[in-house]
């Protein structure tokens, strides 16, 4: 670990070059008190990015967890990464990135608080109070400015960390994610089966979720998941050839390592759950998905879909894998929400519904910081029409389905 001596309001500024070196209870304590803790913030899960060659120096990726003491008890710290690119967050710069190179100014290494490679909302500035938290933004903004950085990006967070941010001056900015709710719209009750969850849908929707459905039963894929150790080394090996074969067919290199997932199978298995698709016994296609292991009280379950790969092509089985099967499941284990990833206006055909998250950024250069802040304000203004035309177009039925439909 590497210190500084630093305070800020009477707590110890500390920066951590691995979070390996992170005492992996302390962090995961301070994770447990805050609203929406995810699991992909979890101790575990941030070292084994570092420690499987994921999210390290050499792919772009150099940590420089903050954390702020008041005397031995950890009062706050986040996930803090110095970038040399913007690939792997999907919250997008590249324009400012370019326009910075097209003044002759560096916009690389900039400033990152975020969960390499995952974009889902959750806490991200992890705090004890809320003025703890302030503290923290504070503390980073300040730093940033130390190291000559261009800018700090925090990605994903949740309402706290957001007015934290925009306290310290940070400018806010909006983006679209779709998520799946296990809640009857008409009836404001959970969802008693996958036919319950159809019924609820307009006639249109619930025909093409059969026909899709039809289309992969038909080719003759069945389906089988496991969760936590029932998963075996056999099959996080065949979700890895599927997982890289996908990636590799769209041109790039998969950013996630096997020693990653690995990782995961020892330390973290009870927050995974794997789909396999099967033809005639034989694996072809895995899904997988996060879920929270145990909600904290008073929070409802969560289950996150992550990764998917197939190594034959069936009509439909993209749509079975990622969307039917974990609803399918998320209902019959009573969890809440399934939020779908980033992107995927297509989403809304199969009941994910578009819900805003946010993204809070600071530049160093006055004249980029007034560009960009004129240019959210538009963006914000097209992102409230956007969920508003969303909104319009609704997959739920506006009368009593026909029957026999």
């Amino acid at each position: 670990m590497s210190s500084i001596d630093k305070h800020v309001n009477r707590l110890r500024l500390q920066l951590v070059e691995s979070p390996a070196a992170l005492d992996a209870a302390t962090w995961n304590a301070l994770l447990a008190r805050q609203a929406e803790p995810t699991p992909f913030m979890r101790h575990e899960y941030l070292a084994a990015l570092h420690g499987s060659g994921s999210a390290v120096p050499d792919t772009g990726w150099t940590p420089r967890f903050m954390l702020l003491w008041d005397g031995a008890e950890l009062a706050a710290a986040c996930p803090l990464y110095l970038k040399s690119h913007s690939y792997g967050e999907y919250v997008f710069d590249w324009a400012w990135a370019n326009a910075y190179a097209e003044h002759g100014l560096h916009y690389y290494p900039k400033a990152l608080v975020a969960v390499p490679f995952t974009p889902v909302p959750g806490a991200r500035l992890l705090a004890r109070d809320a003025a703890a938290r302030a503290a923290l933004a504070r503390a980073l903004i300040d730093w940033c400015g130390e190291q000559g950085l261009s800018s700090l990006h925090l990605l994903f967070g949740n309402a706290d960390d957001h007015a934290a941010c925009a306290a310290a001056g940070m400018m806010t900015r909006h983006q679209v994610q779709f998520h799946w709710g296990n809640r009857h719209p008409a009836e404001d009750r959970a969802f008693t089966g996958f036919d319950d969850f159809l019924a609820s849908l307009a006639q249109d929707k619930r025909k093409k979720i059969r026909q899709e459905r039809r289309k992969v039963a038909t080719a003759g894929i069945r389906f089988r998941w496991a969760r936590g150790t029932d998963i075996t080394p056999a099959d996080w090996a065949f979700f890895y050839r599927c997982y890289r074969r996908t990636y590799l067919e769209h041109g790039n290199a998969p950013y996630l390592t096997p020693a990653l997932f690995s990782a995961m199978a020892r330390s973290m298995p009870e927050h995974w759950v794997l789909f396999v698709a099967e033809h005639e016994g034989t694996p072809v296609a895995a899904s997988l998905i996060a879920v929270d292991a145990a909600a904290p009280a008073g929070s409802a379950s969560v289950a996150y879909g992550r990764y998917w790969g197939a190594l034959a092509r069936v009509d439909s089985l993209h749509f079975e894998a990622c969307y039917y099967q974990p609803i399918e499941w998320c209902i019959a284990h009573g969890i809440a929400r399934f939020e779908g990833g980033a992107q995927g206006e297509h989403k809304m055909a199969r009941a994910l519904m578009p819900v805003k998250t946010s993204s809070a950024h600071w530049l160093a250069h006055p004249a980029f910081a007034d560009a960009v802040e004129r240019f959210l304000q538009r963006e914000g203004a097209g992102v409230s029409d956007y969920l508003e035309h969303l909104h319009e177009r609704s997959p739920f039925r506006r009368a009593p389905p026909v029957p026999g439909d």
